[in-house]
């Protein structure tokens, strides 16, 4: 075995990430409600090449499959979403039985296979009868998340120890609420803040729902990047601040500070005063672990008159922000166009330290990068040697980070599947698992085999998984 392997302190855990409504397909069976995301994909030309994740990649009904997949690569933790409508059809109310069956089921099997499940509530598919009624713009849909939080809490509480809240808090309230390019793609700009504090409401009641169900850690996971300013104009400067409170602070702070990082955003959540404080005390309950999802850094500007910002990022901002984002040049790019920065990470970990005094430990709960690997070629096996240095990299740059006194936990790759990449269909391939379109035949790819390898070099591994 290579002798240059990346290691992490003893203990760390290594894990593999997927979401519900990319993954299990089976849209409308066993008694599945509809999702915003399945009304968001119906209509046309929303989703490239017109696709949908009616079917996904069927691990509903493949399950066992795909777990034992996660497990012979030698992960310790497996981090999947439970699909709220499939859970509670309708938001609240009448439980689906069917479905949280589905749910135990895979509990068990990955239990069986000696992974730990570290499930997280909700991945952006909520119930479509909740948007109909205001959606994440009512206050209620957050009370209605605790809810479903205790359904499953109660069911699975015996055999699951470890439950992430809510994931990428900012992306929702960005692409589906301000913006118009993921569901339920309301396109409120800034009117969208009530947004994000609806949903910092609900994870802080999950948190309490969840340990009053006995849960013994809870987290959440959060989308992290560094913000750049594109030169040393003030402008560019108060252009990048503005953008990284927004989209990293306006998120983090109320969980790990207990108020938002401005006046601007504290005036526009959309409540105030003593109910302000009262909720901001319910969101900044403690947590065991912080999750960190990061992929790329970003770059700012004051907007220029005339200037093209179209395809910096995965989406177009519209006119009119006090922002605008630039291209991160000089560096490798995946085949999605995210810029490859590994010292990114090790950067974001430092400054999430600094900023907040009592953050938890970290867990990287997501991490990868889409190529449009080839199939399975003569030899039987998919080779994606840019996926291995891209993993490499940031396992390094990880490394880096806790050498710089981070305290870091444990690292979950995105994705153990090729999935439904959300609005870019199935075109971006993230998986260490290549799947087949046409057959959904599963192979492993050949970072499948070095991560795995990884995970079996690190200090004390065969020792038995920390508990």
């Amino acid at each position: 075995m290579s002798v240059d392997l990346p290691l992490l302190p003893p203990g760390f855990r290594f894990g593999l990430s997927t979401a519900a409504f990319q993954i299990e397909g089976a849209a409308d069976l066993d008694g599945k409600g509809p999702s915003i995301w399945d009304t968001f994909t119906a209509r046309p030309g929303v989703i490239r090449h017109g696709e949908d994740a009616r079917t996904a990649i069927d691990h509903y009904h493949r399950y066992a499959e795909d777990v034992a997949h996660i497990a012979e690569c030698g992960v310790h933790d497996y981090r999947f979403s439970f699909s709220w409508p499939r859970v509670l059809p309708a938001g609240t109310g009448t439980v689906n039985k069917a479905g949280l069956d589905f749910y135990d089921r895979l509990v068990d099997r990955l239990l069986a296979a000696g992974v730990r499940p570290v499930p997280t509530l909700y991945h952006w598919d909520l119930p479509q009868a909740l948007e109909d009624a205001g959606g994440w713009l009512r206050r209620d849909t957050a009370y209605a998340l605790a809810g479903y939080a205790d359904v499953l809490v109660a069911r699975l509480g015996d055999r699951v120890r470890d439950w992430i809240t809510m994931n990428e808090m900012n992306v929702q309230t960005l692409y589906g609420y301000a913006l118009t390019d993921h569901a339920p793609a309301r396109g409120l700009g800034l009117a969208a803040l009530p947004v994000a504090h609806h949903q910092l409401l609900a994870h802080g009641l999950a948190v309490q729902a969840l340990r009053a169900g006995g849960a013994a850690t809870v987290g959440v996971a959060a989308q992290h990047f560094p913000v750049s300013p594109a030169g040393d104009d003030p402008a560019d400067v108060e252009a990048a601040t503005v953008f990284t409170h927004l989209t990293n602070w306006a998120f983090s702070d109320p969980i790990l500070r207990g108020d938002y990082p401005d006046e601007a955003i504290r005036a526009g959540v959309g409540v105030a005063g003593a109910a302000l404080d009262r909720d901001l005390k319910i969101i900044s309950g403690p947590l065991d672990f912080y999750g960190v999802n990061y992929y790329e850094p970003t770059v700012i500007e004051a907007p220029k008159a005339g200037k093209d910002y179209r395809g910096v990022l995965e989406v177009d901002l519209p006119e009119g922000l006090p922002f605008s984002p630039v291209p991160v040049t000089g560096v490798e790019r995946t085949d999605f166009g995210w810029a490859i920065v590994p010292a990114g990470l090790t950067e974001i970990l430092r400054t999430l330290r600094d900023r907040y005094p009592r953050l938890p430990p970290v867990v990287i709960t997501e991490n990868g990068a889409s190529f449009h690997d080839a199939p399975p070629g003569p030899d039987g096996r998919v080779h994606d040697p840019r996926r291995i240095a891209f993993l490499d990299a940031h396992l390094r740059a990880v490394a880096a980070a806790i050498a710089a006194g981070v305290d870091v936990r444990g690292y979950y790759a995105w994705s153990a599947l090729d999935n439904f990449e959300w609005a870019a269909g199935y075109d971006e391939r993230f998986g260490l698992v290549h799947v087949d379109r046409d057959t959904l035949t599963r192979t492993r790819k050949d970072s499948w085999h070095w991560f795995r390898d990884v995970i079996a070099a690190q200090p004390g591994a065969g020792q038995g998984a920390r508990s």
